[in-house]
C-alpha cells in the first residue's frame, strides 16, 4: 500500500508539472516555449535510457544526480539515443540494446526511456530523442540493412572506414530497410509511458522527434534517394505525432556529401522545424592531433565560415539553427578526467559566443549540445568494456576522450557562463 501510495503521489506530481509546461514550437525562425523565446545551452547524453532502466547498465539514482547536476548548471536540453539495434556481444558497439529484430524489442530499456522521461518532466527539461543511426556504435543503417536481407555489414573497427561506408551508402536506396524503419517509428513514437501514463504525443518533455544521428547518404549518387528517405521519414512523424518539432540529425553539409543545395532542399521540407549542425574540428582534419592548442585559431576560423552558411540558408527557410553537436579534444590527446582542457575550453567558449551573439541579435541560432555529459562517471578502461560506467564516449571512442565530467571545473565555468549570457537572450 505504501508503494501504491507514493507511486500515485509521483505521478500525480508528474501531470502537475506537465500541466504547467507547453510543448517547444518553431516560429518566425526562433523556438518559443512556455510563451516565451526558447534559446538555451544544452548538451548530449545519449545513455539516458539505459541509466534509466533497472537492468544491465541501469542505474537510476545516478541519473536522478545526473539531471539534478545539469539543471543545477542551467542545462534543460538533452540528446538522448531511444536504443541501440541488433545483437549484443559485439565490441565497440551500445548495449544492451532495445530493438533485438524487427518487433523484439526489449522491455528493460522502454522502462528506462520512460522513466527517464518522467524525470526529465518533473525538471521541466526536454529532450531531442533521435530514432536512428548512420554509424555502428548503435547499429542503425547497418542493423537494418542486415535485417532486410542486405547480408553480413562491414564495421569500421574491422573492415575501416571506407568499406564501411561504401556499404552504408545501399541504405539509401533499400526500402525493405527503410520499412522496417518506419514500423520501429510507429511503435515507438506510439507508446504510452508506464509511469506518467502520458502518451508520447502529449509529453511536453520531448521537444523533439529526430530522424537519426547524423544520418548521410555516403555518396553523391545516393543523395537523391537519401533527401528521399527523408522525406519520407518526416512526413510519418507528422502524421503520428501533431505535438512535437521534427528534426534530421544532420552534421549540415558535411553529411551530404558537402552539397549545401542537397542540405537546403532536406530542411526546406515542411514537416522539419529546425536545422541542425554538427561541428568536429579534430575528425575533420582542421586540428592535428599533436597540435591541438596551435590549431584552434583556424579551427575556430573554419567553425565561423560553417556556420555562417548554414545560417545563411537559414536565413532563407526562415527556420532556427541547433549547433546539436560539437567537441574538441583534451589537451595532448589524454583521456584521463579533470586533466588539462584548454584547446576544448577556448573551443567551447568561442562557439558559445557565436551563439550569443547570434540570439542577441535576433538571429537564428537558438541553441546548441555540446558532446557530451559524462557527469558523475569515470572510465575504468581507455575501450569500453561491459559493465563500465557509461561516459558519453560511445563504445567506439576512447572513453574520456570528449566526455566532459564533474572534476572538469575550467569546461563546467564555460558552461555556466554561456548559460547565464543566454538566459539574458529575450
Amino acid at each position: 500500500m505504501k508503494q501504491f501510495i507514493l507511486t500515485f503521489l509521483s505521478l500525480v506530481a508528474t501531470l502537475a508539472a506537465v500541466a504547467q509546461t507547453s510543448f517547444v514550437t518553431a516560429k518566425d525562425g526562433h523556438f518559443v516555449r512556455d510563451g516565451r523565446p526558447y534559446y538555451y545551452v544544452g548538451t548530449n547524453f545519449w545513455y539516458g535510457a539505459i541509466l534509466g532502466s533497472e537492468g544491465q547498465g541501469g542505474d537510476r539514482k545516478r541519473l536522478c544526480r545526473e539531471l539534478d547536476e545539469m539543471k543545477r548548471m542551467g542545462i534543460d536540453n538533452l540528446r538522448i539515443l531511444v536504443g541501440s539495434d541488433g545483437e549484443r556481444g559485439v565490441k565497440t558497439k551500445v548495449e544492451p540494446t532495445l530493438q533485438i529484430r524487427p518487433g523484439v524489442y526489449n522491455d528493460t530499456i522502454l522502462a528506462g526511456l520512460d522513466y527517464l522521461m518522467q524525470e526529465m518532466g518533473k525538471r521541466k527539461m526536454v529532450a531531442v530523442l533521435y530514432l536512428n543511426n548512420s554509424w555502428e556504435w548503435s547499429g542503425g543503417y547497418g542493423y537494418y540493412l542486415e535485417q532486410a536481407g542486405a547480408g553480413k555489414q562491414p564495421r569500421p573497427d574491422d573492415a575501416g572506414y571506407p568499406a564501411f561506408m561504401a556499404a552504408m551508402a545501399k541504405y539509401a536506396t533499400n526500402e525493405r530497410a527503410h520499412q522496417l524503419f518506419y514500423d520501429y517509428v510507429r511503435f515507438i513514437i506510439g507508446r504510452t509511458n508506464r509511469y506518467t501514463g502520458l502518451k508520447y504525443t502529449d509529453d511536453p518533455a520531448i521537444m523533439s522527434w529526430q530522424i537519426g544521428n547524423e544520418p548521410r547518404a555516403f555518396s553523391t549518387e545516393a543523395l537523391p534517394a537519401f533527401e528521399k528517405w527523408l522525406a519520407e521519414a518526416s512526413a510519418l512523424i507528422r502524421s503520428l505525432d501533431r505535438n512535437h518539432l521534427i528534426s534530421v540529425g544532420s552534421e549540415g553539409s558535411w553529411g551530404c556529401e558537402n552539397d549545401y543545395a542537397s542540405y537546403e532542399r532536406i530542411c526546406a521540407d515542411p514537416n522539419i522545424d529546425y536545422c541542425n549542425i554538427h561541428l568536429w574540428p579534430y575528425n575533420w582534419s582542421w586540428a592535428r592531433k599533436d597540435h591541438l592548442i596551435e590549431d584552434l585559431g583556424i579551427s575556430c576560423q573554419n567553425t565561423k565560415d560553417y556556420i555562417d552558411k548554414h545560417l545563411a540558408i537559414c536565413d532563407r527557410l526562415n527556420k532556427p539553427l541547433v549547433m546539436e553537436e560539437f567537441g574538441y579534444p583534451r589537451d595532448g590527446f589524454v583521456y584521463t578526467p579533470g586533466s588539462p582542457t584548454k584547446g576544448r575550453d577556448g573551443y567551447y567558449q568561442y562557439v558559445f559566443s557565436l551563439v550569443a551573439d547570434n540570439a542577441e541579435q535576433g538571429g537564428k541560432f537558438a541553441g546548441c549540445n555540446f558532446w557530451g555529459w559524462g557527469g558523475f562517471a569515470r572510465p575504468l578502461h581507455e575501450q569500453w568494456q561491459v559493465g563500465d560506467p557509461y561516459t558519453n564516449d560511445p563504445a567506439q571512442e576512447a572513453q574520456g576522450l570528449n566526455s566532459v565530467f564533474s572534476c572538469d571545473k575550467s569546461t563546467l565555468r564555460v558552461v555556466r557562463q554561456q548559460v547565464n549570457r543566454m538566459k539574458r537572450v529575450k
